[in-house]
């Protein structure tokens, strides 16, 4: 499904484009404070434990974020396997940073404390425990010193500075037990440290503790603290505990309009109020940069808009309406209507997938990785798990769940459910044992399970599934991106094809169409779609006979160059049946009898008039598969296939341009005409 954009609409897109942008994430990809795992026990994969916890973490960001900053909870019956879970956000952040903060550190848990039944992580704004035992209310006091404060600024008049910061977190400690507190539990300020410097404290409990297991609890903080600073002699230092933590700096790091702080006469601009400054011109050039895309927009061909028109036409009959009725619980249950899928729990998802761990990686794209999974009721399943932030990923989702959808073949991959919760966008998989046809033909050790009779019945049926796609559907589809990664097989080696989060659907009289934005893998993308936009049924009977020659060679089109000629791997096939030598091009591991060698010869002769440069020329999916069944059907000459590597260096080495030469498996976006 393309996203489309509403061109009298902008105010609504902005806002919708400043939306994503304020749910990002707290940080990205940096590893937490400090994380505590005892790891005295753990649980095991699929246990009752396990599934109670999943369930716990996933209701934390948002519980959390909704009262007030700070949430607990138990998940489970049964007393054994029973968990009690924590969150705590800073007192002076907002909702939408808590919320995102508890999500990256949910993430962060299976990698820090894999399967402990206890543990704590610790961020810059909130902290998360669990445990199989009841800790509610009670104090516990660790003292921990995250080793990020090892490179603070030195202190020049240490004696002064530590009275200060004596009086400093007595001060805060008492604001935050004491009744009236706005902010139950937490408090922030500063104090001045002779002339020069200003000192910013910060002090906070877990909400659950009484007063006076607070005020124990900030009192041994304030003695470590101390410490740490007559040990460091630094202007920055935090202790982190499970039920207190402290802070001090010599900068305000906390937000200003909610905390308590002392009167001051400084007037100089804070950091906070930069930032908002900062934001809201930031909001005005965007406004004004999307008010000139939209401007641009309304100028483009009527071609263009019809294109839109049809595409806004599929989205009223899209299947997401029907997927809400459909929700599925448990995982397990199918679907009588072939039109709707199963709408499941994200938490049966992270059970299955054991949290996405990197054990059950079975590959990664452009747009996200897939996971092995097994649902409750034992089946497997693939989890393609779209990246949080990618934009384009969001197209690619919807896109591949109306579309799947609406499909049926068997060398079709087969879309069980998918999963909208939370950030995350799953699409759930038939699981393919074999994984992709790639595997097996680029791998030396694998190559000779393919034999000749295994391989042909594979380009069969993936003429078949293209077939459907473009003729025998309710869809006219184009795939886009056919190429041997994207074709999955079953356990008896049946070819399925698979992602089709860049294909595009055509309408009932359309016959090609053209576009500003180039999606697909250099090497197997025609020649008129890479250069000039412009893509067809016929796209995707050029990628088709590219898959085909790479099955019959073992040779990856891509990064495939004869040093002494500088061909690719389609010239090369070529010139080798060009002068009657045919055979020299197939894989020895390919293990060709006599018999096939005819057969063999035929299908090079296929792939090269899937290859040719004029779209015209090449034969359409109908007429491939009947060339390919019926051996008295008569095939006209090919003429020289496209893409000459050595005329695309040429080219190259006069233009600043990067070349078109790519690492295979790299999905490149926007390529531009030469």
């Amino acid at each position: 499904m393309k996203m489309i954009i509403n061109t009298e609409a902008p105010v609504g897109l902005l806002l919708l484009f400043l939306l994503l942008f304020s749910t990002h994430g707290t940080r990205a990809d940096e590893l937490p404070l400090y994380t505590i795992c005892p790891n005295t026990t753990t649980y095991k994969h699929n246990s009752t434990y396990g599934f109670n916890l999943h369930k716990l973490l996933q209701s934390l960001p948002s519980k959390t974020s909704s009262s007030h900053n700070y949430y607990n909870t138990t998940e489970g019956d049964d007393p054994s396997n029973q968990v009690y879970g924590q969150a705590l956000c800073r007192g002076d952040i907002n909702i939408t940073v808590c919320y995102n903060c508890i999500q990256d550190v949910i993430q962060d848990i299976p990698k820090q404390c894999p399967y402990g039944n206890d543990a704590t992580i610790f961020d810059e704004f909130c902290q998360v425990r669990y445990s199989n035992q009841d800790f509610f209310s009670s104090m516990v006091y660790t003292g921990k010193y995250p080793p990020w404060n090892t490179s603070k600024q030195n202190v020049t008049t240490p004696d002064m500075f530590a009275e200060v910061l004596r009086a400093l977190i007595t001060k805060l400690s008492s604001e935050a037990i004491s009744s009236d507190s706005v902010n139950n539990m937490f408090a922030s300020g500063e104090l001045t440290v002779g002339k020069t410097h200003t000192l910013y404290g910060l002090v906070q409990c877990t909400k659950d503790l009484s007063k006076d297991s607070c005020e124990t609890c900030l009192e041994r903080a304030k003695g470590d603290i101390l410490g740490y600073f007559s040990r460091r002699n630094t202007g920055g230092g935090i202790v982190l505990t499970h039920s207190c933590n402290v802070r001090y700096e010599l900068y305000r790091f906390y937000q200003q309009a909610l905390s308590h702080q002392s009167a001051g006469n400084d007037k100089k601009p804070h950091m906070t109020e930069i930032a908002v400054i900062s934001s809201v011109l930031i909001v005005v050039v965007l406004g004004v940069l999307f008010g000139f895309f939209c401007y641009c927009k309304r100028r483009r061909s009527k071609t263009y808009r019809d294109q839109v028109k049809s595409d806004h036409a599929l989205l009223q009959d899209s299947v997401v309406p029907a997927i809400l009725f459909s929700r599925n619980t448990h995982g397990n249950k199918q679907n009588n209507n072939q039109d709707q899928l199963n709408l499941m729990d994200l938490t049966i998802i992270k059970v299955a997938t054991d949290n996405f761990s990197d054990l059950n990686k079975l590959g990664q794209g452009g747009f996200g990785t897939v996971y092995k999974g097994t649902l409750l009721d034992g089946k497997e399943v693939a989890v393609k798990r779209l990246s949080r932030t990618s934009w384009q990923g969001s197209e690619e989702f919807m896109n591949e769940i109306i579309l799947i959808a609406k499909l049926q073949h068997r060398n079709l991959v087969r879309l069980l459910g998918c999963c909208l919760e939370d950030r995350e966008k799953l699409l759930i998989y038939e699981f393919m044992s074999n994984r992709s046809l790639d595997q097996f033909i680029f791998d030396r050790a694998r190559r000779p399970q393919l034999d000749w009779t295994t391989s042909f019945n594979i380009i069969v049926g993936i003429a078949r599934g293209l077939l459907y796609l473009h003729e025998d559907s309710r869809l006219k589809v184009i795939h886009r991106d056919l190429k041997p990664n994207n074709v999955l097989l079953d356990n008896e080696m049946n070819p399925k094809i698979s992602d089709f989060g860049m294909a595009r659907i055509f309408g009932e009289n359309q016959n090609q169409a053209n576009t500003r934005r180039v999606v697909g893998t250099h090497g197997y993308m025609a020649p008129e779609y890479a250069m000039e936009g412009l893509f067809s049924v016929k796209s995707d009977v050029y990628s088709f006979g590219v898959v085909l020659l790479e099955i019959l060679s073992g040779k990856r089109c891509t990064g495939f160059y004869l040093t002494e000629h500088a061909q690719s791997l389609l010239t090369y096939a070529w010139n080798l049946w060009n002068t009657n030598r045919g055979m020299d091009f197939i894989d020895l591991l390919l293990q060709i009898d006599s018999c096939s060698k005819l057969e063999v010869l035929r299908c090079i002769h296929i792939g090269l008039l899937c290859v040719q440069e004029d779209a015209a020329d090449r034969p359409t999916m109908s007429h491939v598969l009947s060339t390919l069944e019926t051996e008295s059907i008569e095939l006209p000459r090919p003429t020289q296939p496209a893409f000459s590597v050595g005329k695309i260096l040429i080219r190259a080495s006069h233009s600043t341009s990067s070349s078109l030469c790519s690492v295979n498996g790299i999905t490149l976006s926007g390529v531009s005409a030469r």
